[in-house]
């Protein structure tokens, strides 16, 4: 029981004075570019799931 306590302090003093918390401005630019990151993807993945579906309607000549 003493090594789970030692370790709960440990980690305590590890979090509250060992790490480098980032600021409110530094989260809010890095939520930006995950956000702007999430939107580029999302455009290229849909444009190639068109792009795969078009060519395969094209080649099985099926569609409206």
């Amino acid at each position: 029981m003493a090594k789970v306590l030692d370790f709960i302090k440990d980690s305590y003093i590890e979090i509250t004075q060992k790490v480098t918390w980032p600021t409110w401005a530094q989260l809010q630019n890095n939520a930006i570019v995950v956000l702007v990151a999430s939107v580029i993807i999302a455009l290229v993945i849909f444009v190639m799931d068109k792009a795969s579906s078009q060519v395969l309607e094209m080649l099985y000549g099926i569609g409206s």
